[in-house]
């Protein structure tokens, strides 16, 4: 591995990181709150990234595979680090432990977290906390390389380990330029957003935070109640840009270039449709007692099915108060998530339409063995290298959450709340069930808990392989 390549590039993500800062920074000061814990935390991550980009840049080479994991799984590390320092200086999260809770929840598009009451928030440390689900959405890494990045050659390994998904398209030839267009699409949906919201109503601070939380599908509100007390125009905005942001950028691209025909053969789009839409129904129709009218219980089962299915993991109700069959089926949508190349988590429904195919072969084979069916993902043959690797994925996937359950059932709590718990920091979504659940926190879990399910969002939002290859010796690779 070459190491100059990894710790160069990791200073100069550092460097954005504390650019970044600058934002919340000018938030403090416009509300006239103590700008300290940012200007203490820009100077400190500024001078390591300028020693580590300086230090390392000698001899930076190409940027093979397992340095694109490297860097990628560091930079998510040690900016969770450094993201962590404004909520501790500034008395919000004293505990290192929680603070860095918190902060991979932002950057992982988490949106667990350990606070009690986000109300009594600084308005500069909300918006910091808010603004790491958007810096994480699309991909710290994508953003600097759409910005300025000038990595070595072989770039595309980056956003292979950062881009969720089981593989990444280059929209365009270059990078850089593939970068770029994914960001010139985050960054104009969210601008709509910010537009519609601040035109129901809502103050132009509240609408930054909440199109934060909703483009990188992470969930951190500013109220205790998270988006309940907003008004029903608003909750539909904020439903309908979830589903937005859920779906593969890659066909908004294809729309722009007048591209229709691969957008309606894509069946994970048609997939991801039916889930949402079949889910929304049966919700709705096991609620509509509890409410007062069908458009009640209709708005609030298409925000929670959008909200749970996205990972987003915002609330309009205390989904925990439905009825089982309800609960039933929103717990099944944690795991399968949105789309890949979105800026979602969960298993992705590309995953389960390749898994769906690959159990339906094996009957057809049971039955007729000398027949060959090939696995199709929108319209392309998928090849047995990727399907492989997708089979491989859902196996270490599974392992890894009743791992981390079975860890978690140390704690004296009900089988309900670890499960969720497991499943919803692996999945980023959020709030789970029962003492997890959407108007509950993670702080009643030990520290030690605290730090596995930390590991958890990580490994999530990197989908295993950069973080665990990253972790393991060289020569176990061999």
């Amino acid at each position: 591995m070459n190491f100059n390549t990894v710790f160069h590039l990791v200073g100069q993500a550092v460097i954005f990181l504390a650019a970044l800062m600058l934002f919340p920074l000018f938030c403090a000061v416009i509300y006239g709150e103590d700008i300290t814990p940012f200007v203490v935390t820009i100077m400190i991550a500024g001078a390591f990234g300028f020693f580590m980009s300086n230090m390392f840049k000698k001899n930076a080479g190409s940027i093979m595979i397992r340095e694109g994991y490297a860097i990628v799984s560091l930079t998510w590390i040690i900016a969770s680090v450094f993201g962590a320092l404004p909520f501790i200086l500034s008395g919000s999260i004293p505990s290192p432990v929680d603070a860095i809770f918190e902060t991979v929840s932002g950057f992982t598009t988490t949106g667990a977290s350990i606070l009690e009451n986000v109300e009594i928030l600084p308005k500069g440390i909300a918006f910091w906390r808010s603004l790491t689900h958007w810096i994480g959405g699309m991909g710290i890494l994508v953003f600097i390389t759409a910005i300025t990045f000038r990595a070595p050659g072989r770039s595309i390994n980056i956003l292979k380990a950062e881009m969720p998904g089981h593989s990444v398209d280059k929209l365009v030839p270059k990078t850089k330029k593939t970068a770029i267009s994914l960001y010139k699409m985050y960054v104009a949906l969210t601008f709509i957003e910010v537009v519609l919201l601040c035109a129901g109503g809502m103050s132009l601070y509240d609408s930054l935070v909440h199109a934060f939380g909703t483009a990188g599908t992470g969930g951190f509100g500013i109220r205790a109640d998270s988006i309940a007390s907003y008004s029903p125009y608003l909750q539909w905005v904020i439903t309908i840009f979830m589903a937005l942001f859920g779906l593969n950028f890659n066909l908004y691209y294809l729309l722009l270039m007048r591209n229709i025909k691969p957008v309606f053969l894509s069946n994970e789009l048609r997939w991801a449709l039916i889930i949402g839409l079949s889910s929304i129904a049966l919700i709705t129709l096991n609620i509509l007692p509890m409410y007062h009218n069908f458009s009640e219980a209709l708005r609030l089962s298409a925000f929670q099915v959008s909200s749970i299915m996205t990972t987003t993991g915002y609330a309009t109700c205390d989904f925990n108060l439905w009825p089982g069959f309800s609960k039933a089926v929103l717990f099944i949508l944690m795991f399968i998530g949105g789309c890949m190349g979105s800026t979602a988590g969960g298993l992705k429904v590309s995953r389960i339409v390749v898994l769906a195919q690959v159990v339906k072969n094996q009957f057809i084979q049971a039955l007729s063995p000398r027949s060959i069916r090939a696995v199709k993902l929108n319209g392309r043959i998928v090849d047995e290298r990727t399907v492989a690797r997708t089979t491989g994925y859902f196996c270490m996937y599974m392992l890894i959450i009743f791992g981390v359950f079975l860890l978690l059932s140390l704690e004296p709590f009900d089988f309900e709340t670890n499960l969720s718990a497991a499943v919803a920091c692996m999945n980023n979504i959020g709030p789970g069930l029962a003492k997890v659940g959407p108007a509950a926190n993670f702080n009643l879990y030990s520290d030690p808990s605290k730090v596995l399910l930390t590991f958890t969002m990580l490994l999530g939002r990197l989908e295993i392989y950069p973080l665990i290859l990253t972790l393991l010796p060289v020569h176990k690779m061999r």
